[in-house]
């Protein structure tokens, strides 16, 4: 059979006309340009990156070769790349589940048939688009806790000493992600687009049955958008660990009060471009791509779990 296709496809690629085979060496000089591009500005540092981590190198001095020792320092000897992964875990511990019930919820009902629906979604999805940081520094003045709305708000609901937010351990923290939350129409613009491909039919017959709205939503809507909620938690993980913008502009180089919004993207970009330690950051920058590349593997072998169990788990393309 082998030998069949390898002949029917060589004498194909005979008969193709000239205007084909131009066609097909237009096509790859036109990729020429973005080829070389991803070579030299993404593989090239790539792999700089990765000889980089092994050594000791400082800008104003030549690298030097020490194996794994910046690893080996960074495990053991470094308590602020233990407290930049705790950051980061309760920064995603606190948002992540947030942001989805959020996003779901608030596409549910985006999704509703009432009149001037397309204006309510235009308007939630806005602040996905906007500039991360002026959008920061926005909430920077209302989170003021002398002369910011959100304080001035609490105070009129009868809250004597509300929180200093940025300027506190304890509500730092909390005061980021109640930040990231107004963005959650971004998602919920990809939990619409999920909800819009189920078919109605579903939901008829399930009315014929005498189904609940509870019922619908948990035997139909649940298992049927389950590959966006997935796809969602998967990005919004990645999402987490790439903290940066927000922490930075809130908290500076050092991470605010208690160094309480020391993300570990915000660590690493201290140590590379504020102390000048190269080859530490590039250490750091592999270790948070195998932290990553870990978690997603994890979610990706609970979800083959789930689905081995007997559990439903619906995949792309099921409900076609």
């Amino acid at each position: 059979m082998a030998p069949i296709i390898a002949k029917n496809a060589s004498s194909h690629k005979a008969r193709r006309s000239p205007l084909a085979r131009h066609e097909e060496r237009v096509a790859y000089a036109f990729l020429l340009p973005w080829l070389v591009g991803l070579v030299l500005f993404t593989a090239v540092p790539v792999l700089a990156s990765l000889a980089m981590s092994f050594t000791n190198w400082r800008l104003l001095d030549s690298p030097r070769w020490i194996g794994l020792g910046n690893y080996r320092e960074m495990l053991w000897e470094d308590p602020t790349f233990w407290h930049s992964i705790g950051v980061t875990l309760r920064y995603t511990v606190l948002s992540l589940p947030l942001y989805i019930l959020l996003g779901l919820l608030l596409a549910l009902l985006l999704n509703q048939r009432l009149r001037g629906m397309y204006v309510f979604r235009t308007i939630f999805y806005i602040p996905a688009v906007l500039s991360g940081v002026a959008v920061a520094i926005l909430w920077l003045q209302l989170f003021n806790p002398n002369f910011g709305a959100i304080n001035y708000f609490l105070r009129s609901l009868g809250v004597a000493n509300p929180p200093r937010w940025f300027g506190s351990p304890t509500w730092a923290l909390p005061a980021i992600v109640i930040v990231g939350a107004w963005g959650v129409g971004g998602g919920a613009v990809i939990y619409l687009a999920g909800l819009q491909n189920i078919s109605p039919q579903l939901y008829e017959a399930a009315a014929i049955d005498g189904a609940s709205a509870w019922g619908k939503f948990r035997h139909i809507t649940l298992p049927m958008l389950s590959p966006t909620l997935f796809f969602t938690l998967i990005t919004g993980l990645i999402e987490s660990f790439q903290m940066f913008g927000p922490a930075f502009i809130f908290g500076g180089t050092d991470g605010g009060p208690g160094r309480a919004l020391l993300f570990y993207l915000l660590y690493l970009y201290r140590t590379g471009f504020a102390r000048g330690e190269m080859g530490y950051a590039s250490a750091l920058a592999w270790v948070l791509v195998l932290i990553a590349a870990a978690t997603v593997a994890l979610v990706l072998a609970a979800r083959a779990s789930a689905a081995r169990r007997g559990v439903p788990v619906e995949v792309p393309g099921d409900a076609a």
